[in-house]
């Protein structure tokens, strides 16, 4: 029989959605995943339930002891799926898990790189992250320094897999193929001139924004005719619009749809990341795939093994200007190396897609099956506060204001 396994995420983000339409053309695991809420506030992506093919539900949010969470452990009951795979950084999925414990479920998370300039630690927060790293059963990370994060809060190494982060390499490599005339026209409608470098992700201090128009004002004093391409929105949108105002050659996209978003790979030459902690960054993958060279911050999870520095473009410290505008400069004025660099880009990516994640996330379901139920004294700890929170919730009513897309089974 197929191994029912749940994959339970905060939203329905369209990487997350390509990936588990993959593992649903498959057809090797009864699949189902479960979603907190359609969109965060500060996402502009479309939602689009008719494009997926896999079974998926939003959780109610329910009030336990005054406290809004989203505990499915009514769909717990209702499943009773072999795996549990989910986040973890939040009360509602920790109870989750040990509800799911509770009930006899296999539980697994997943584990990405963080970074101090994102996360807010305490000791409560790291207290927790021991207990239930050494509760669960299993963790996937995205590479090495996933795996050592998973370690060092106690997952034995044999239960941590690795799972490849994927993208539509298709899709993005579609923008390899505009003609000459078309680059062109859409250059001259954007306004882009002679090297262009394009950042996509959102217009947050945190993703090094600040620094990023540091260096390029360093390299239009070098190369005066290179753009910056800026496409996004963001919290802090209005500010840097109003900051680089005076800086010639910076031309702002605005929010463009993932679908749509390889058009403008496709009249940029460079990419730049130069984010200050994402947990992995795919826009390196997706630039990748466009045949862009890249240039980012080491903050982008493991972006020291998916991006080889000198090979496929460069690598530099977070939060430095002035070594960003050094590799901006170094690329800006060798079409050459551009050249070479595009190529070796395409080709690392190459097996990067959606198929090749849902392959490994078989392989990582398949090991967490294999391996004996955790039987730590956290784990026996997480199966009690799961008994407790199955008692509790009992008694609990549906938060009021959870939304109007809380609404059970999807086709």
């Amino acid at each position: 029989m197929k191994p029912r396994v749940v994959y339970w995420n905060n939203i329905p983000s369209p990487y997350v959605v390509e990936r588990f339409n993959a593992l649903h053309r498959r057809g090797n695991i009864d699949f189902e995943a479960w979603f907190n809420e359609r969109r965060e506030a500060d996402r502009s992506w479309d939602v689009l339930e008719a494009d997926w093919d896999f079974a998926a539900r939003y959780i109610t949010a329910r009030s336990v002891r005054g406290r809004r969470l989203w505990l499915p452990l009514a769909e717990l009951r209702e499943v009773r799926p072999d795996v549990l795979v989910s986040l973890y950084a939040s009360a509602s999925f920790a109870g989750g898990i040990a509800s799911a414990r509770a009930m006899g479920v296999r539980t697994a998370i997943r584990v990405l790189p963080t970074f101090d300039s994102w996360i807010r630690r305490s000791r409560a927060k790291e207290i927790s992250k021991h207990l239930l790293f050494r509760a669960v059963d299993g963790a996937k990370v995205p590479g090495p320094a996933g795996e050592a994060l998973a370690a060092r809060y106690g997952l034995p190494r044999d239960r941590i897999v690795h799972v490849t982060q994927s993208v539509d390499v298709t899709r993005y490599g579609m923008a390899r193929e505009l003609s000459v005339a078309e680059r062109e026209a859409e250059r001259e409608r954007l306004g882009l001139r002679a090297c262009t470098f394009i950042y996509v992700g959102r217009l947050w201090r945190a993703k090094g924004l600040d620094f990023l128009l540091d260096a390029f004002e360093r390299v239009r004093a070098r190369v005066p005719q290179t753009t910056l391409l800026m496409v996004g929105d963001g919290v802090d949108e209005a500010f840097y619009r109003e900051r680089a105002a005076h800086i010639p050659g910076v031309v702002f996209a605005g929010f463009v749809q993932p679908a749509d978003i390889a058009s403008l790979y496709a009249v940029a030459d460079v990419s730049v990341f130069p984010t200050l902690g994402d947990p992995h960054g795919l826009v390196v993958e997706e630039a990748m795939a466009s045949g862009l060279p890249v240039i980012s911050s080491d903050a982008a999870g493991d972006v020291r093994a998916r991006l080889p520095d000198g090979k496929a473009g460069y690598v530099v410290p977070a939060g430095d200007a002035e070594r960003l505008a050094e590799r901006m400069v170094t690329l800006a004025l060798d079409p050459a190396l551009r050249r070479t660099m595009s190529l070796e880009a395409s080709r690392l990516v190459a097996d990067r897609g959606h198929d090749v994640w849902a392959r490994d996330f078989e392989g990582f379901v398949e090991r967490v099956l294999s391996l004996p139920r955790r039987r730590t004294p956290q784990a026996y700890l997480a199966g009690a506060v799961g008994r407790l929170l199955l008692t509790t919730a009992r008694q609990s009513e549906p938060a009021p204001n959870v939304g109007a897309f809380d609404q059970g089974l999807l086709p």
